[in-house]
């Protein structure tokens, strides 16, 4: 009898820890979405959440450049602020030169401004938060 109480036990003990283990397993984060965009361009999204009491939106990325790629001018319907963590980012606004932003540099593209960026001859990664109107293409090609 003690030796069927035992194995019962056992066996209830067994099924409580499984579980419990459910739970854990069916609460993994799922991995971030990744956005499309020009070839040897990767926007992977963090984060994306409404403004409250507005019609923005925020979106929070990792940007992930090759070598030696341009974008192609464009333009964004609200602010993008960058903070570059790799390599050298280069962003040319309209009726601007040309500027280089290096590792630790951050980097503001005014509201519908339009510009080109890339880079060079080796990769770069930032971190982007881009401020938009709900419902707008993240950026629009300019001819």
């Amino acid at each position: 009898m003690m030796r069927i109480l035992s194995l019962g036990l056992a066996f209830v003990g067994a099924a409580l820890a499984v579980g419990a283990s459910a739970p854990a397993l069916a609460q993994q984060p799922t991995p971030p979405p990744i956005t499309a965009g020009p070839p040897n361009v990767k926007r992977t999204i963090l984060q994306r959440f409404d403004v409250a009491g507005t019609n923005l939106e925020t979106i929070v990325a990792v940007v992930e450049i090759g070598a030696s790629v341009k974008a192609g001018r464009h333009s964004h319907p609200g602010e993008v602020v960058g903070y570059v963590m790799d390599g050298e980012f280069v962003l040319a606004l309209d009726g601007q030169g040309e500027q280089t932003f290096k590792a630790g540099a951050s980097l503001r593209v005014p509201s519908g401004a339009v510009h080109d960026e890339g880079t060079r001859d080796k990769p770069a990664r930032l971190i982007a938060t881009y401020v938009i109107e709900k419902g707008k293409p993240l950026a629009s090609p300019v001819k």
